[in-house]
């Protein structure tokens, strides 16, 4: 069957590619390659001509060499003969590649489809979709000089995409896409999810405002209507280039819902994880067992979360910071649960063009699990370094340290700790 659907996306792309006008930019867009850091939302700035409808089809891929140990201090606990508790013996070696295929298609003078297919993932070694939205950043087919003017600073996203819920899912790695993160790993408590919605975007002079409304969930439903509710979101922030040398950032986000039938804001990225297999027992495979590494906090009915950002470059020195809440619970539950998380890095990118980097990031975690009744703690250290060759190649190193603290002896996290060399490379058009 995914040999069937493959041949049908490729007889219905190479059509398209082919009759299409294929372009090197397109407007109000986020390039893939290195041009894309420290891009956040799109600007206003209409630096492309509208020359009739025309494709971009751009991709990205990404392979890692592996080489981390992992251990716990767990007590045995036996099911049909089994240990759950001992942890799969891993070693060095070379990680599954991982390639996105990205499609952006002018439909007309400040109108643009993007669509993403994962091409190989973690999760899901075979082809599919993560989303597609259109974006609006003029109205040309309404003629009519108070839209013209409203739409200078307007901008509007409709479709199923990824949901923008602080920023930093905008310097993470998004499967094969690895050029934004300088790092190898993403954050504990990795903030993504695609979801079915509208975000409506109001930018002048520095200042953003975003009001959005989507379904909640990845899949959206119609069916258990009473368990599923709006989610509302919104972010509010200042973003100027002061001078040459200095640019400043200060966000604030919000996402909420009262009910779900599943929510994934934390669990969302089906992708899955850089660090395969870490913290996973004797049982584990890497598709299945996609997440390792990270926290997913299981406020999958009601969750309220909140997060403040900033973000200052200074000359080749970046520093971003990650502060956040979230509150929420499982339908079963009767009482709110909450996470706070602090993630702060520091990049300094040096040499002609910024070609090369060197960074550090902090990452904490602290809340209380599905059944605990006591708060844990999740640390870790991240130190890494990255050579841009050319804009589309980047080779990055990272050794990372992750530690558990104050889980069950019953937990296989407790007591535990992974940590070692990452290697990745990456190139993205």
């Amino acid at each position: 069957m995914n040999t069937i659907i493959r041949a049908l996306i490729v007889a219905l792309i190479l059509p398209l590619a082919a009759a299409a006008q294929i372009t090197p930019d397109v407007p109000f867009w986020r390039p893939n390659d290195k041009r894309g850091i420290n891009t956040f939302e799109t600007t206003k700035l209409d630096t492309v001509k509208f020359e009739g409808i025309k494709t971009r089809v751009g991709g990205a891929f990404t392979q890692q060499f592996q080489g981390l140990s992992h251990e716990n201090g767990s007590d045995a606990r036996v099911v049909g003969g089994v240990n759950q508790n001992q942890l799969l013996e891993i070693g060095n070696g070379f990680n599954l590649a991982t390639a996105n295929l990205v499609f952006d298609v002018t439909l007309a003078d400040g109108v643009r489809l993007n669509l993403i297919a994962y091409l190989s993932s973690r999760h899901h070694p075979e082809t599919w979709v993560k989303g597609g939205f259109v974006q609006v950043d003029k109205i040309p087919f309404i003629d009519n000089e108070m839209v013209d003017k409203l739409m200078e600073n307007v901008t509007i996203k409709v479709g199923h995409m990824e949901v923008n819920y602080g920023d930093a899912h905008f310097r993470r790695t998004d499967n094969g896409n690895a050029m934004y993160n300088p790092f190898v790993g993403n954050l504990i408590m990795d903030a993504f999810t695609t979801e079915i919605g509208a975000e409506v975007y109001f930018q002048k002079n520095g200042f953003l405002g975003m009001v959005a409304m989507s379904g909640g969930e990845i899949q959206g439903g119609i069916t258990r209507p009473k368990d599923r509710e709006p989610v509302i979101y919104s972010k509010l922030g200042y973003d100027k280039q002061l001078n040459d040398q200095v640019r400043v950032r200060l966000t604030g986000s919000i996402y909420t819902t009262p009910g779900s039938a599943r929510n994934t804001l934390w669990a969302g990225d089906r992708a899955g994880s850089r660090y395969y297999l870490v913290m996973e027992n004797t049982a584990a495979t890497t598709a299945a067992q996609f997440t390792s590494g990270r926290l997913a906090t299981n406020q999958t009915d009601n969750v309220t979360a909140m997060v403040l950002n900033p973000f200052v470059k200074f000359g080749g020195f970046e520093l971003f910071g990650n502060f956040e809440q979230s509150k929420g619970k499982t339908l079963t539950e009767t009482e709110d649960r909450t996470f706070n998380q602090i993630a702060v890095d520091g990049v300094y990118r040096f040499g002609a063009g910024e070609n090369f980097f060197v960074g550090a990031r902090y990452n904490t975690v602290k809340g209380r699990l599905s059944g605990y009744t006591e708060d844990v703690t999740i640390d870790r250290i991240q130190i890494g370094a990255g050579w841009f060759a050319t804009k589309n190649i980047l080779t990055k190193v990272e050794y990372v340290n992750q530690e558990y603290k104050d889980f069950r002896t019953t937990d296989i996290r407790h007591k535990g700790k992974f940590n070692g060399l990452m290697i990745e490379g990456v190139i993205a058009f």
